[in-house]
């Protein structure tokens, strides 16, 4: 009996450690659940960072998402960069006993603002949860993503 319920236990453990998510359970390509966005989420040391590899561009035909420019970014110098390719979140680090990116930073260039930032794999269905929020989390908004690659 003894043995059985070491077994247990160690089933158990295993079970649980496989579970939780890795650091790098965010790493790859992301859409936005309202599919107008996709970005691409990377790492670079301890640092987790996000860029914008596809954003829907049918607003206005005439400019079309390669050629978009940040032009509401604040930073008079950062107007000339290209919306494509940009990087959009950084400062995230994996905080393992939360299973939380958290203390990161989300721009959003549709308003050329900037956000704190936290990301968390929700475990019911996958997909990834953004909370952008301005000094306090109750201060915030989510934005949900699905995996595409």
């Amino acid at each position: 009996m003894k043995y059985l319920i070491l077994s247990f236990l160690f089933i158990s453990t295993v079970f649980n450690v496989k579970a939780q998510p890795s650091a790098d359970s965010i790493i790859g390509r992301w859409m936005c659940t309202q599919n107008n966005f996709e970005v691409e989420i990377f790492r670079t040391g301890n640092e987790f960072k996000a860029k914008i590899i596809w954003f829907d561009d049918s607003d206005d035909k005439s400019r079309p998402m390669n050629e978009r420019l940040d032009i509401k970014n604040s930073n008079k110098a950062m107007r000339s960069h290209k919306i494509l390719g940009m990087e959009v979140m950084h400062g995230l680090f994996y905080n393992a006993k939360k299973e939380v990116w958290e203390d990161g930073k989300i721009y959003d260039a549709t308003s050329g603002r900037t956000w704190n930032a936290n990301v968390r794999l929700e475990k019911k269905d996958g997909q990834l949860k953004v909370r952008g929020y301005w000094h306090f989390q109750f201060l915030g908004q989510n934005l949900y993503f699905y995996r595409v690659l």
